[in-house]
């Protein structure tokens, strides 16, 4: 499909999506994520790899102070700032690149929006913190709307969707009209399907597969297949080897719509996406 292209706002910055592929760099600031837990929650450690990712070209970096790893129990939001904001308040001096926070406590958007950052993340898509669409309107921040079944210490244990397609869009649309209600603007919403959050491995595989009908809410899509668990089912791979299937379920992703990728190996996506991308380009100019 011929992605739709938008210009994304994100405080006073402007990202247009829709031509290229944008990626989202992972750094997750705790002890405890599925991929790279305790790697990157030391501040120099996750520094070094921020500035490793913008080396490689990464158009906007995701850090996250609490783990949304199947079966992981929730950290208080003075926990998940002591763990983000001195990497936040090093890395803003230091970089144009936009900050995206990974988090569904308004407390802990509001005190990371003060710092500089420029994009919340909420993977409950609202539904877990009141004050978080009211602050992201008042800092006129972008948003990132992610769809999730149940929360993580019990979404692997729930049954499946009888129709998770339905299920993430119909939710994803309460979700968008409570942020435009609250005066989020349109032109700073992304809609994230959730891959792996609460959904088995079929029900993954037709998300990606029927991302287009996701695309028809008219909003940029962000997807997130990194190092997935369905990967590892399908290939037989231990996380740690799971990015050939990361770059192929990506691709897909790509030709399906989706206007940026969030990835754990950002040099390696970034070159898989820019051949996508020159290919469909390329056939949009000869046809």
């Amino acid at each position: 499909m011929t992605r739709a292209i938008f210009d994304f706002r994100a405080g006073e910055k402007t990202l247009q999506l829709g031509k290229t592929t944008r990626i989202m760099g992972i750094v997750n600031m705790t002890p405890d994520s599925f991929s790279d837990g305790g790697r990157y929650n030391i501040v120099e450690s996750a520094m070094e790899r921020c500035l490793t990712m913008q080396e490689a070209g990464v158009d906007i970096i995701d850090i996250g102070g609490e783990s949304s790893r199947p079966g992981a129990n929730r950290v208080s939001p003075g926990e998940e700032l002591d763990r983000i904001m001195p990497l936040v308040e090093m890395l803003r001096p230091e970089t144009d690149t936009l900050l995206s926070i990974d988090t569904c406590k308004a407390e802990v958007a509001e005190t990371a929006l003060r710092a500089g950052a420029d994009i919340i993340n909420d993977i409950s898509a609202l539904r877990h913190s009141p004050g978080m669409a009211e602050t992201v309107s008042r800092f006129q921040a972008g948003l990132i709307l992610m769809h999730m079944r149940g929360n993580p210490s019990t979404m692997h244990l729930l049954e499946p969707s009888p129709d998770i397609m339905s299920e993430v869009i119909e939710e994803l649309q309460i979700s968008l009209d409570k942020a435009v209600r609250l005066k989020v603007s349109r032109d700073r919403i992304i809609l994230d399907p959730g891959i792996g959050f609460g959904k088995n491995h079929q029900e993954n595989l037709l998300l990606l597969n029927r991302l287009p009908q996701l695309a028809e809410l008219g909003f940029p899509l962000l997807v997130g297949t990194s190092r997935k668990r369905f990967i590892g089912a399908i290939l037989d791979r231990p996380v740690t080897e799971r990015l050939s299937g990361t770059i192929a379920s990506s691709v897909v992703a790509i030709l399906n719509g989706s206007h940026i990728l969030r990835v754990h190996d950002v040099a390696e996506m970034k070159e898989a996406a820019e051949i996508v991308d020159s290919i469909t380009l390329e056939k949009l100019n000869r046809c």
